[in-house]
């Protein structure tokens, strides 16, 4: 049986407002954030507008400013927000004993 979440690590290995990224063979790379208050979050790693990559972004709240042009990003939806107009896949994320878990399907979808 194949299990339903991927442990990509311990929650103290990723800073406060920050984030990293997790490569993903033969798919999307995943961005895995971490906000003030502790809560994480994972997207893929590629703005809707110009594919920037959103790890390199600040991330504020529960959301995440690209660093190309600025289009913030909501961690819960992956929606563009403002004016502005896109999407970017969501990955399902759970604590568990201190570690980080994210979707398994969700993850590897993007693979060939």
């Amino acid at each position: 049986m194949i299990a339903e979440w991927l442990d990509i690590g311990p929650v103290d290995q990723l800073p406060a407002l920050g984030a990293r990224t997790l490569p993903v063979q033969g798919g999307e790379e995943i961005a895995i954030f971490r906000t003030a208050n502790g809560q994480v979050y994972a997207l893929i790693n590629k703005c809707p507008h110009k594919h920037g990559p959103l790890s390199q972004g600040i991330v504020h709240d529960t959301t995440v400013t690209c660093p190309l042009h600025n289009w913030r990003i909501s961690l819960l939806t992956g929606e563009a927000l403002g004016e502005d107009k896109g999407c970017v896949p969501v990955i399902p994320v759970k604590i568990d004993g201190g570690r980080i878990l994210i979707g398994r399907r969700e993850a590897l979808q993007g693979m060939a």
